[in-house]
């Protein structure tokens, strides 16, 4: 039988192996990275300064905007020691903390989108009940639901993770310790752990992506029956940019990990993986900034003081 072996850390290859283009790259991410703390720590400090803002949708979007900076803190800094030192070697168990949490951040941000989607639902579709539905309470608990389920499946994929075996290659050909690479290293059956990946997908993922389609078909319906083109035009405003970053978060996350690892592209994934990590955390802010009349007037009274 072959003698297996237990790796104790794993090379991660990152975006390139040609030398000239490693400190372009670093300059790169590191502007992405910077750019999405300074967004992502406005948005909460607005949230948090300006009273009027105190209201179930910019709740959730300031619980957004501090999973947006953990999740691009579990990737980048690493990434950029990449970049910048050339050390690609990661720690079994550094590389098991990133997954982690990757996996955690990002399932918050889908059921935080969702919580999102309802709250402009009730907002648009049944307005005389918003306050009483979209209560303190209900907030509240929905941002806890958000944060427990993200930890809860995040622990049993890494528990399946963990109980594989890294025998032959521990070369990551992607630029963190990502799932779909680790099952396409593993030396042991990945079967099972894809089947459970799938039906978490399945049940979890999936119908967060449900409720938030469908709330935005009866938004879309309520805003058409709007005889006023000025009515149509709030409406759509308050709604434009929650859709504009949900349609970004579910095509990158969907593309990655609703498919078979036979048919996954190491290439490929790695531009995704940039896309849901680094680029839509830095473009979030801009987006709820530049398309949202009271976050832009919250920010010019806080810049005035």
């Amino acid at each position: 039988m072959e003698n297996i072996t237990a790796k104790t850390e794993f090379i991660i290859l990152g975006l390139s192996d040609n030398p000239q283009l490693q400190f372009p790259l670093f300059l790169v991410f590191l502007l992405i990275y910077l750019i999405t703390l300074l967004g992502n720590l406005v948005i909460f400090t607005v949230i948090c300064a300006d009273p009027r803002l105190h209201t179930p949708m910019y709740f959730f979007l300031s619980n957004l905007s501090l999973t947006d900076i953990c999740c691009t803190s579990t990737v980048t800094p690493k990434l950029l020691e990449i970049f910048l030192s050339g050390n690609k070697i990661i720690s079994y168990a550094g590389c098991m903390v990133q997954l982690y949490f990757l996996i955690s951040f990002a399932l918050i941000d889908a059921f935080l989108l969702t919580a999102m989607a309802y709250d402009r639902y009730v907002a648009v579709c049944d307005p005389l009940h918003y306050s009483l539905i979209m209560n303190q309470r209900a907030c509240v608990q929905l941002m806890a639901t958000s944060w427990i389920m993200g930890n809860l499946v995040s622990g049993t994929i890494l528990i399946s993770v963990t109980r594989l075996s890294f025998c032959a290659s521990n070369v990551i050909n992607h630029i963190f310790c990502e799932l779909m690479p680790l099952l396409k290293l593993s030396c042991t059956d990945t079967a099972g752990t894809e089947i459970q990946l799938f039906v978490e997908a399945a049940l979890i993922s999936v119908p967060a992506f449900l409720v938030t389609l469908i709330s935005y078909i009866y938004i879309i319906s309520a805003i058409l029956r709007i005889r006023s083109a000025e009515g149509k035009s709030r409406a759509f405003s308050t709604c434009t940019s929650h859709l504009t970053v949900v349609s970004i978060y579910y095509l990158s996350i969907f593309s990655i990990y609703l498919r078979p690892t036979s048919t996954y592209s190491q290439e490929q994934g790695k531009i995704l993986s940039v896309v849901y990590t680094a680029v839509t955390p830095m473009l979030n802010p801009i987006i709820y900034s530049l398309r949202n009349k009271e976050v832009k007037n919250a920010l010019r009274k806080l810049i005035g003081k």
